[in-house]
């Protein structure tokens, strides 16, 4: 490794969240220098606490001396938001909290802005309805090209979390043009790996349960990224120079529908797969009926992507495939569900 990358200064945001402690854990032994900016204090080497993300964030201290911000910490989005009024909230992370920090950061002399943004910014389905025959989204636009996600899709989303990703998107590459500051932008889909939370831990409890779920004839497909690959691919991005100014789709490249997917957790736990094949279409009936169509969007349509750009672009691969992945995320979810019951003992 080059000297000039030794001596890279790489501020790291949202450092003790979902992506970013990996992230940390991973370009730390490359030889980078990595100062880790927290909501508070953590005790974690080299950190730097800023407090709520918000346009009003003072970010001098976490700036001073930094070459590359890699920004992950985000409002994430949930299933059911309780904020009265959501998109606000998101915008004041989402948006106004990342275009001031990347505002700070080009007054400071920071070299290139990483933004971990979301394919909701491209919409929420692409095509198949978890039939054997695809069908349009039902939501307006979003749908992609061919029924697949790319970075030149032209859409301006209308789910609250992706709008605020959207827009703090676009101020990013305007103040790129201003001020000569690099912005790369990456759009991932759903992220898994140990330590996973929301519906992906949910799934893996199900399956660990043996409880029987009527998800066996789901034939939709989706793109998913391991976090161990994410975080490959941000590193990817810190000093390629072809990454300046781009947008990135990411993905692992193996395409699974929901019934796959359950298969390998359930292959992963070491446990066989208790799916019942009940047809896709009663299923988004009944999900209509009780309010759940988010739910049922989720569980059976499809949302692909190309990450064609990335691999042709930049170079890079996979660094591990989904059922390596999936393997240690179960084995993670095993060590903590044990160690939680020796605490109850």
């Amino acid at each position: 490794m080059s000297d000039g990358k030794k001596k890279m200064n790489v501020l790291v945001t949202g450092a003790n969240g979902f992506v970013g402690s990996r992230f940390c854990e991973v370009v730390m032994p490359q030889g980078r220098r990595v100062r880790r900016a927290v909501h508070q204090a953590s005790g974690l080497p080299n950190e730097v606490v800023t407090g709520n993300v918000t346009g009003k964030t003072n970010w001098s201290e976490a700036l001073s001396n930094v070459e590359i911000v890699v920004h992950t910490a985000a409002r994430v989005h949930v299933m059911n938001d309780s904020a009265a009024d959501p998109l606000t909230e998101f915008r004041k992370i989402n948006t106004a909290g990342t275009l001031s920090l990347a505002r700070q950061a080009a007054e400071a002399g920071v070299k290139r802005f990483i933004f971990v943004s979301s394919i909701k910014v491209n919409g929420e389905m692409t095509g198949g309805s978890g039939e054997t025959r695809p069908h349009p989204s039902p939501l307006p636009g979003g749908e992609g090209v061919n029924g697949v996600f790319t970075e030149n899709d032209s859409f301006v989303p209308i789910d609250p979390y992706g709008l605020s990703k959207y827009e703090a998107e676009q101020g990013l590459l305007a103040l790129a043009k201003d001020t000569g500051m690099e912005v790369v932008i990456i759009r991932p889909p759903l992220v898994y790996g140990p330590g996973v939370r929301a519906n992906f831990a949910s799934m893996v409890r199900w399956v660990n349960k043996g409880v029987p779920l009527p998800l066996g004839a789901v034939h939709n497909q989706r793109s998913l990224i391991a976090l161990d690959n994410l975080v490959s691919f941000i590193s990817h991005c810190i000093d390629h120079p072809k990454a300046a100014n781009e947008v990135f789709l990411i993905s692992d490249g193996e395409d699974v529908s929901t019934t796959e997917l359950l298969q390998k957790v359930a292959k992963a736990l070491g446990k066989k797969s208790r799916l019942i094949p009940v047809p896709v279409g009663l299923m988004t009936f009944a999900a209509k009926l009780i309010g759940k169509s988010d739910v049922a969007n989720r569980l059976f349509g499809s949302l692909q992507v190309d990450s064609s750009k990335a691999r042709n672009l930049l170079g890079w691969k996979p660094v591990i495939t989904m059922d390596a992945q999936l393997k240690k995320t179960a084995e993670a979810y095993l060590n903590r569900k044990a160690l939680s019951n020796e605490c109850r003992e």
